[in-house]
């Protein structure tokens, strides 16, 4: 595997590679990679000739110092992970070196990203959309691929590469889960056993919607699962909403059937807050 550190030394590899038609996959992430990253990678890995990740915990996209503060880096096991699925290029780049100069791009993604974790991490997208639009015009992939687990910043991701013109295929990817039910995230590492035991109460409250659904409104359904994940002391429910799938316009009333909808959620859990979703039919 070859680890480059520079936008120009990337670039200068990857060209020599494009000029021959080789096709590109792409994995974007943080670090401190884990068996839902790996799936990834596998995924790239059958679908195209060369695969580049990238390594780089986003600065202007964490409205919380404490939460950049706290991100897992995990380099070296994470370069063991990438070698194991026979990544063939990371990109490790500096803050300084993704960002010379301050960034004042200001995107507008309108209703999408005034909701959920648009409503209680501002700027949090605008963050994303930078870094995931510079690394694109850097890579330059044929296809990128990223979790559903992170439904609305995918969502937000498709968005982007249409206002930007970006030639490239987002290739969504279904959310690897631990045997428990527990959505896999990088944040997971810093949960203390006591609250690991209680987490996968989040997946199960989700699972259990489109069963309530027939008998419960909208508004009971939430209301039911606010009193689940706060029954205790160990959880705090942040938000839950159900959507459409396609907008992430939430719902006030279940639609006819046969509608694509998302049940999305945020818990905070001790200092780690964690997020998941549940797609499922009206």
């Amino acid at each position: 595997m070859r680890i480059f550190n520079t936008v120009s030394d990337l670039r200068n590899y990857l060209s020599g590679l494009r000029n021959a038609e080789t096709e590109i996959g792409f994995v974007p992430t943080m670090g401190a990679l884990h068996d839902g990253h790996l799936a990834l990678m596998r995924r790239a890995k059958a679908c195209n000739e060369i695969i580049v990740c990238s390594i780089f915990v986003n600065p202007i996209q964490f409205n919380n110092p404490e939460d950049l503060k706290n991100y897992p880096r995990t380099l070296e096991s994470d370069v063991a992970k990438l070698e194991s699925v026979n990544c063939d290029v990371l990109f490790c780049p500096s803050v300084g070196e993704m960002y010379p100069e301050p960034e004042t791009k200001v995107y507008n993604f309108g209703p999408l990203e005034s909701v959920m974790e648009g409503e209680h991490r501002p700027g949090h997208f605008n963050g994303v959309a930078i870094v995931v639009r510079k690394l694109l015009e850097m890579v330059e992939p044929n296809r990128a691929y990223f979790g559903e687990k992170d439904f609305q910043q995918l969502q937000i991701v498709k968005t982007l590469v249409k206002l930007e013109n970006l030639n490239v295929k987002i290739v969504p990817c279904p959310t690897v889960r631990e045997p428990d039910g527990l959505a896999m995230s990088s944040r997971n590492i810093r949960l203390s056993p006591e609250h690991r035991a209680i987490v996968p109460e989040i997946n199960k409250c989700l699972a259990d919607i489109p069963v309530l659904k027939n008998n419960m409104t909208v508004t009971v359904v939430k209301e039911r699962i606010h009193q689940r994940i706060n029954k205790g002391d160990q959880m705090q429910l942040e938000y839950i909403e159900i959507a459409h799938s396609d907008t992430l316009m939430p719902i006030q009333s279940w639609p006819e059937p046969g509608q694509k909808l998302v049940a999305c959620i945020a818990v905070q859990v001790g200092n780690v807050r964690l997020i998941d979703n549940h797609q499922f039919n009206s």
